[in-house]
C-alpha cells in the first residue's frame, strides 16, 4: 500500500488546519467565545453543528487516499493500481464492493427488471435473477428480518440515548452537589443552559442510522443500485467529499479577492474605487454559466492533450474539480466586495477612523487594526449564508454539464442521471431521492447553522 495525495486532499486538510487555527483564537477571545457560545448553546444551532461534523468528517476520511499493489510475475518491479481508494472506503466495507448486473430496488434480493436466464432443464427463460450480495441467504427473503433488525436497533439507539442522558445527568449532580432529580430537571430545562437533550437526541439518531447502515451493508443494498450495478449508498457517501470540496474551497478562492478590494474601494476611494468599481460590474455583466462553461471546457481540453501528466484516474478527475473550485470562487466574490465596500465608506467617516488617521497611523494599520476587526462579521455571516448555495451550484453546473468530471462521484452526477431514470418504465426513483435527502439534509444543517451564526454575530441582534 502507497499513500497517494491528490491535489484536493491538500487543500482539505490545509482549510482544515486553518479551520482549527481560527477555532483555538475564538476561543482565547472573551467576545468570539460568547458569541460562538450563543451559536452552541441554541438547540438547532447544536444540531446542525453535530450533523456538519459527521459529514465533514466523511469528508475528511474519503480525502486519505492510497493505492494498492497488484500482484506480479516480476520480482524486481513492483506494480501499483491505477485507482486509488481512500480510509472511507475501508471503514464502509463491504459498502461499494460488490457489483450487480443493473438496477435494484432498495433491500430487494433480486434485480429490479426480468433478465434472460437458462433455468434448470437449460431452456432461455425471463426472470428476475437473485443479487450477488445476498444469493444463498433465504433468511433475507422475509421482510420480518428487514423488521426486527429496524426494531433492534431502534431501542438500543435509545437505551443508549437513556444511558448517556443518565451519565451527563449523574456527573453534572455530582459537580454541582445536588441530587440526581434537582440535575435532571436542570439539564432537561428547554430555557437554560447547554440543550442536552438535543445533543443526546441528535447523537443517538446519528448512531440508530449508522447501526443500521453498518448492520444491513453486508447483506442488502440499502439504497439500491444504479445502472451499471454500483451501489446508490456508496455513492451518496462519496459524493459527500465533493460538495464539501466545492463549499469551503471555492470561500477559500473568494475571500482574497473580496476582501482586498471591497476594503481598498471604500477606504481609498477615488480612481481605485472607480477601477474596483468597473471589475466587478463588468464580471457580474458577464452570464456566470457562460463564464464556467467556457473555462471548464477549456481546461478538459488541456487534461485530454496531456494524459501522461496524470498517474491515475483519480488525479485526472480532481483537477478538474479544483478547477471549478476556482473558476466558481473567481466569479462569485462580487456580492461580498459590494458589502464590504458600503460598509467601509460608512467606517472611515466614523471617530475612531478619525482619530487614527491624526496619530500618524498608516493606512494598513487602520485597515488592519480598526476596519477588519469591524467587518469580521459580515465576512462570516456572508460565507456561511453562500456555503450552502455554492453545494447546490454545483448540482446545477453538473446537470447542464460543465461541472465536475463524469467519473467523479457527485450529487450533480446522480441527479444528472436520475433525470433519464425517472423516464423508464417502470421508474427508478431511488438514486434521485438518495442525493435529494443527502444533499437536503447537508443543505439544511448549513442553513440553521447560518441563520444561528448571523444572529449571533450580528451586532444588532438582541436574541
Amino acid at each position: 500500500m502507497r499513500l497517494v495525495f491528490l491535489i484536493s486532499d491538500y487543500f482539505l486538510f490545509f482549510l482544515f488546519f486553518v479551520f482549527l487555527f481560527f477555532l483555538i483564537r475564538a476561543l482565547n477571545n472573551p467576545v468570539s467565545r460568547s458569541s460562538w457560545k450563543r451559536v452552541f448553546y441554541h438547540p438547532w444551532g447544536l444540531f446542525s453543528i453535530l450533523i456538519l461534523f459527521v459529514y465533514f468528517s466523511v469528508a475528511l476520511l474519503d480525502s486519505v487516499h492510497f493505492v494498492t499493489k497488484i500482484p506480479s510475475s516480476q520480482n524486481n518491479h513492483v506494480f501499483y493500481s491505477n485507482d486509488a481508494k481512500s480510509l472511507l472506503d475501508q471503514l464502509i466495507f463491504p459498502i461499494g464492493t460488490i457489483t450487480e448486473k443493473t438496477y435494484s430496488a432498495p433491500f430487494a434480493t433480486t434485480l429490479y427488471t426480468k433478465q434472460t436466464a437458462e433455468d434448470k432443464n437449460g431452456n432461455l427463460i425471463r426472470t428476475y435473477l437473485p443479487l450477488l450480495i445476498n444469493k444463498n441467504k433465504t433468511h433475507l427473503l422475509k421482510t420480518s428480518h428487514i423488521i426486527w433488525v429496524f426494531v433492534n436497533t431502534g431501542i438500543v439507539s435509545l437505551l443508549f440515548g437513556a444511558i448517556l442522558f443518565s451519565l451527563i445527568t449523574f456527573l453534572f449532580s455530582l459537580k454541582r452537589k445536588l441530587s440526581f432529580l434537582q440535575a435532571f430537571k436542570i439539564l432537561f430545562n428547554p430555557h437554560g443552559g447547554f440543550p442536552w437533550k438535543t445533543c443526546v437526541t441528535t447523537v443517538s439518531a446519528i448512531l440508530f442510522f449508522f447501526s443500521i447502515f453498518y448492520l444491513f451493508s453486508g447483506d442488502y443494498h440499502i439504497f439500491g443500485t444504479d445502472k451499471v450495478g454500483q451501489d446508490v449508498l456508496y455513492e451518496a457517501l462519496k459524493s459527500i467529499r465533493t460538495g464539501i470540496l466545492i463549499g469551503t474551497l471555492t470561500t477559500l478562492v473568494t475571500l482574497p479577492f473580496a476582501i482586498i478590494l471591497g476594503i481598498s474601494a471604500g477606504y481609498f476611494g477615488g480612481w481605485m474605487d472607480d477601477g474596483i468599481q468597473y471589475i466587478y460590474t463588468v464580471l457580474s455583466s458577464i452570464p456566470g454559466v457562460l463564464l464556467i462553461a467556457a473555462s471548464v471546457l477549456s481546461i478538459q481540453i488541456y487534461i485530454n492533450n496531456h494524459p501522461s501528466y496524470f498517474l491515475t484516474m483519480n488525479a485526472r478527475a480532481d483537477l478538474r474539480l479544483v478547477i471549478l473550485c476556482f473558476i466558481l470562487g473567481i466569479t462569485s466574490w462580487t456580492s461580498l466586495c459590494r458589502i464590504l465596500r458600503a460598509e467601509t465608506l460608512k467606517l472611515r467617516e466614523l471617530d475612531y477612523v478619525h482619530a487614527a488617521t491624526l496619530l500618524g497611523s498608516s493606512s494598513w494599520r487602520i485597515i488592519k487594526n480598526h476596519l477588519l476587526p469591524n467587518l469580521g462579521h459580515l465576512i462570516l455571516i456572508t460565507i456561511v449564508l453562500d456555503f450552502s448555495g455554492l453545494v447546490l451550484a454545483e448540482a446545477v453546473l453538473t446537470y447542464v454539464g460543465v461541472g465536475v468530471d463524469p467519473t467523479t462521484y457527485s450529487w450533480g452526477n446522480m441527479i444528472d442521471t436520475a433525470r433519464l431514470e425517472l423516464a423508464r418504465d417502470p421508474v427508478v426513483w431511488w438514486p434521485l431521492t438518495s442525493a435529494f435527502c443527502l444533499m437536503f439534509i447537508f443543505i439544511l444543517a448549513a442553513n440553521l447553522f447560518a441563520d444561528r451564526v448571523r444572529d449571533a454575530f450580528n451586532p444588532r441582534s438582541t436574541t
